[in-house]
């Protein structure tokens, strides 16, 4: 009798749960879900991407996925500019109950839409415009930063390095500037603890317990041992970089001269100034605890994005040497007698301009984008989405898609020249996503790419070293993708 009471109980438990993953009514399509695990077998949990790319042959541009709750992806340039332009504050809110959520509060990369989100993001635009994107005080931060690893790869001539942690420096030091008036010697505490925290926390945010943890609620809150251990973790990390950041506050408290701003920092402050003091900032969102994570924030956007796609870049430079050597003519003859390279050289740099989107492409460094959800009842493709719904990007099926380049599948700069051989940039390219929650940093990524490649390939021939086998270009998968440590061989040029 009791076997058969707690077999009817669990009958009925497995029913309602079977109820719950029920799809509304014209709801997209999907694999069916199964009681307690929903979709999470239908996915690898150390690279999805395949799988994602598996599920929508079989359902199409817009599927859904059941974790918690149901899950849509977009795929497709159709579907991804309806929602993330034609619709794009129906999309433009951010989920606040997935693991992630919980280790950024006060962020504003998870932010969601709302006052607040915009008032951050309309003042890092505007303070980053202000301190010299597009101008050439910001190409004179980046190209004095690029000495620092001119210098460092002058002491390799001939030799092998490895250059993850010099590309992490150079893109960490140039967003610093920005944002605290100051570029860090690269064996200082905070380059080092900083990026490697933020490298940290971001693999333990994506990785596999993470995606058990926000498929299972319940068994987050109470019973994983494990998820106990890497909140425990995560939450040491956060804790070691807001030690950071609140130390650097505290210092540009003391140094500052209210109104004369050195950085993102003071600016922060004097608007601090201003929510204290007049009434008409009552409404202001600004506060001290926020600006903790605002910064961290800013700078891991700015930093690991950056470096993964330079060495994916240098990868496919050195493992394609008839493609390195063409930029290196082109970039003779444009700068010819130039002491260095400017921002503005890209429009007379066709083939280097194509290259560098092609190693964006490629890289595809933020392959599932950031995740959204709607903010109100809306339509996708003629699908019907109920507010709250979550919305995850693949980017991969855009950047990949037949159709849409000439080499969807091979690292060809081909892909963004016309017949006549001009740069010509098609609609399909958004590795920083599109729409109102584009990346903000897109402006100065690119300045550090064309400036960094030119720069370097300008001086130095990059080798594929004979002893390193044959290339392995599978990335690493995480938050953001990464090529696999690999060593590269530098030569001066013989014309440099």
């Amino acid at each position: 009798m009791f076997i058969s009471f707690i077999l009817l109980w669990l009958c009925i438990f497995v029913f309602i749960l079977c109820l719950k993953c029920q799809r509304p009514e014209n709801f997209p399509p999907g694999p069916p879900p199964l009681p307690f695990l929903g979709n999470l077998l239908d996915l690898s949990l150390d690279n999805p991407m395949k799988d994602f790319e598996r599920l929508r042959k079989c359902y199409g541009n817009v599927y859904t996925l059941h974790w918690t709750k149901p899950a849509i992806v977009i795929n497709g340039v159709q579907a991804m500019k309806e929602a993330m332009i034609t619709k794009a504050a129906d999309f433009a809110g951010r989920p606040q109950d997935i693991f992630v959520t919980h280790l950024t509060q006060n962020g504003v990369v998870l932010a969601d839409y709302g006052s607040s989100w915009k008032e951050h993001r309309r003042f890092a635009l505007m303070t980053v415009r202000n301190f010299g994107l597009g101008k050439q005080s910001m190409e004179q931060r980046i190209l004095g930063e690029i000495q620092y690893t001119i210098e460092t790869l002058e002491k390799s001539i001939g030799k092998t390095l490895s250059p993850q942690v010099m590309f992490h420096n150079a893109a960490s030091n140039i967003i610093c500037q920005i944002l605290f008036g100051t570029r860090y010697d690269y064996d200082d505490d905070f380059i080092k603890v900083v990026v490697q925290c933020f490298k940290e926390n971001f693999k333990i945010a994506n990785g596999p317990w993470a995606m058990v943890s926000h498929n299972f609620v319940l068994l987050r809150k109470k019973i994983i041992h494990f998820q106990k251990h890497f909140t425990k973790l995560s939450c040491f990390i956060f804790q070691t970089s807001n030690k950071l950041a609140t130390h650097l506050i505290a210092e540009h408290k003391e140094t500052r001269v209210p109104r004369q701003p050195r950085d993102l920092l003071d600016c922060y402050l004097d608007d601090l100034d201003k929510v204290c003091l007049c009434i008409a900032y009552d409404g202001s969102s600004f506060s001290e605890d926020r600006l903790i994570m605002f910064v961290l924030d800013l700078h891991f956007a700015g930093t690991d994005t950056t470096s993964n796609a330079l060495l994916t870049g240098f990868l496919y430079l050195m493992t394609h040497p008839h493609i390195q050597e063409r930029c290196q003519r082109e970039i003779d003859q444009v700068l010819e007698k130039k002491d260095h390279a400017s921002y503005d050289d890209r429009h007379n740099m066709p083939y280097m301009q194509a290259v560098i989107h092609e190693v964006q492409r490629i890289a595809n460094t933020v392959p599932l984008s950031v995740y959204h959800c709607t903010t109100k009842d809306t339509e996708l493709m003629g699908y019907s989405l109920p507010r709250g719904t979550l919305i995850i990007q693949n980017l991969n099926s855009v950047l990949n898609e037949e159709g849409q380049w000439k080499s969807p599948h091979e690292f060809n700069p081909e892909n963004f020249l016309n017949d006549q051989g001009e740069f010509d940039k098609p609609e399909a390219f958004m590795p920083f996503s599109a729409g109102s929650r584009m990346c903000l940093g897109e402006g100065l990524a690119r300045m550090e790419l064309f400036l960094i490649m030119v720069t370097l390939l300008r001086n130095f021939q990059f080798v594929w070293p004979e002893d390193a086998g044959q290339p392995d270009y599978t990335p690493v998968y995480g938050v953001t993708l990464s090529p696999k440590p690999y060593r590269m061989k530098v030569q001066l040029r013989a014309t440099w």
